[in-house]
């Protein structure tokens, strides 16, 4: 390898900081996700904030058909660590991930007795819970802190964009400003704090994109997770996509790959990466895909090329940036 890598702070010589090998070193191996529907709605669906959601949202095409909100929550899990053990037979713990739509988006009450049934499922070690960062606060912060005193929490933020104008246009109902408050408080609370971001979003420019390394760089995340736009069917933005087609720029596989190595260059290196590619059922896609790769598949010819090109996450990091 070469002699530059002894210097990557993750400790390991992979390129790039692995969310998979932080999470193995911690807890001792895999943690495997058991998705879970509570039934949640968001402020931007019901009239808090906004109608219609977000307009890329499809929440069909990416739940496992097992999560049903009338099903239970209790049934949910057996049926899904019944399916996962097929795939991951080794697999020691298993959190509940509370998935779909905005998962902190209710009285405190009811959120505690749906967390406490998760946990109380005997193979469930704790939580992974999905929500929005104009979702959250003090109290139910606080009520997660005491929650990971006895097991494993984490928390994840739809970030999707570091600009208005697109938080705007995609009807997110929040602006940056209020993610980076989410982000911060939640940090300052000791929990972990992850979050997921939309390459291609119509009207940004790789540019625009590029330029959210570095801002995000400044933030106490503990981990980001990278999707590239897919537009799925009988979504605003699919309806969007036939009437201004101009407005999106789709990445060839090639072509995300170059971005997304040009972004973790410049992206702080105590940021683990979860994922750094998206995918969802071509059923449900109407936009050009990548043939039938899977996101194991991307990541693996990222981590090559990157080998190729010699470099790695934050070699273009601006020191100052790095906390």
């Amino acid at each position: 390898m070469k002699e530059i890598q002894k210097n990557f702070p993750w400790g390991d010589d992979r390129r790039y900081n692995a969310y998979s090998r932080r999470i193995r070193e911690k807890y001792g191996g895999r943690i495997q996700k058991v998705s879970v529907n509570a039934g949640f709605t968001c402020p931007n669906r019901d009239g808090s904030r906004g109608f219609g959601g977000c307009i890329y949202c499809n929440n069909e095409s990416f739940i496992p058909s097992y999560c049903v909100a009338d099903f239970g929550i209790d049934r949910q899990i057996d049926q899904g660590i019944s399916f996962l053990r097929k795939r991951y037979r080794k697999i020691k713990h298993f959190v509940a991930y509370f998935q779909a739509f905005t998962n902190t988006y209710a009285p405190l009450d009811v959120l505690k007795d749906y967390y406490q049934t998760a946990l109380d499922h005997p193979l469930i070690d704790g939580l992974v819970i999905s929500t929005r960062p104009d979702c959250v606060n003090d109290p139910i912060l606080g009520y997660l802190k005491e929650l990971s005193e006895s097991h494993l929490i984490f928390l994840e933020y739809g970030i999707e964009s570091c600009n208005d104008n697109t938080l705007k246009r995609i009807n997110r109902g929040h602006t940056f400003e209020e993610t980076v408050r989410a982000i911060e408080k939640t940090a300052s609370m000791g929990l972990s704090c992850t979050g997921h971001l939309i390459f291609g979003l119509p009207g940004e420019s790789e540019e625009n994109m590029l330029e959210q390394a570095g801002i995000l760089s400044g933030l106490p995340l503990t981990a980001l997770k990278f999707h590239q736009l897919q537009i799925i069917g009988d979504t605003p933005l699919s309806m969007l996509y036939k009437k201004e087609p101009g407005l999106f720029n789709f990445f060839s596989l090639d072509e995300y790959i170059v971005f997304i190595i040009h972004f973790v260059e410049k992206l702080n290196p105590h940021i683990a990466i979860e994922r750094l590619s998206s995918e969802s059922p071509p059923l449900h896609r109407i936009n050009p895909g990548w043939g039938n790769l899977r996101s194991d598949m991307i990541q693996k010819k990222i981590e090559s090329v990157m080998e190729d090109l010699d470099t790695w996450q934050g070699k273009r990091l601006k020191n100052d940036l790095l906390f």
